[in-house]
């Protein structure tokens, strides 16, 4: 049975109709696939750092326009799995405009914070590879239900915060550099992490069912929203720290 935290996949994800002859989804045709996607992001986010770079005050337009065109492309993949050969392409280059946005702010407050937090994404993404790989990490359903639930927390946890923001409600212990905040920081990347492996599972067995070929675009897309999601806690974390040092 698969079973992943993921959103944008799902028992349901690789159970789709496949045609006579048509091309089946393979392990590493999902892998060129996301190198690619992971290429366009990166891309795109270094002509958004570029672009704020020389003018910091186009940082938060480029952030918005990647941020709710993104949301809508990831919207669309993800009801239309049969276009994702089209719309992760864009939905990465949306999403760089975001990465590259917010990089280079935070770039702005502590100078090399970026560089590590790009360094330790990548090392967690092929240290979870190995782990998956070698049956160091095992996807087991008692692995799955505790990772799918934290997950769930994390998200209640951010819901929440959110709409009390909007009442100017703010909470102060996830944020600053208190030791608290600092913690829930650390749980959140390492919850986030576990994610991959439970995407490495499910894409597994969807090379296993041989699902459509098309999917390999899906699973790459799918993989990209958890790195993007890694990259960003990981940065937030760096920052917090730095925040201690100063």
């Amino acid at each position: 049975m698969m079973r992943t935290s993921n959103p944008t996949l799902s028992p349901a994800t690789f159970h789709q109709p496949i045609a006579t002859g048509e091309q089946r989804m393979t392990i590493q045709g999902a892998v060129n696939k996301t190198a690619l996607l992971l290429g366009l992001a990166v891309f795109s986010a270094v002509f958004a750092w570029g672009r704020c770079s020389e003018n910091p005050g186009s940082a938060m337009p480029l952030i918005l326009v990647g941020a709710i065109g993104g949301l809508l492309m990831a919207m669309i993949t993800c009801f239309k799995k049969e276009w994702s050969p089209v719309t992760a392409p864009i939905y990465a280059l949306l999403e760089g405009l975001v990465l590259g946005g917010v990089s280079a702010l935070y770039n702005m407050q502590s100078h090399g914070i970026v560089l590590q937090a790009a360094m330790l994404t990548f090392g967690t993404l092929f240290a979870m590879l190995a782990a998956y790989r070698t049956g160091l990490i095992r996807a087991t359903e008692k692995f799955k239900t505790g990772v799918i639930a934290a997950t769930g927390g994390i998200f209640l946890l951010y819901m929440v915060s959110w709409i009390l923001s909007l009442f100017h409600v703010n909470m102060g212990f996830m944020q600053g550099g208190g030791m608290l905040s600092i913690g829930i920081s650390v749980f959140v990347v390492v919850i986030a992490a576990l994610n991959l492996v439970l995407d490495f599972d499910v894409i597994e067995q969807g090379a296993k069912l041989g699902a459509p070929k098309y999917l390999e675009w899906y699973a790459g897309f799918s993989l990209l929203v958890t790195l993007v999601w890694l990259y960003l806690e990981i940065l937030n974390l760096l920052m917090k720290l730095n925040s201690r040092r100063n």
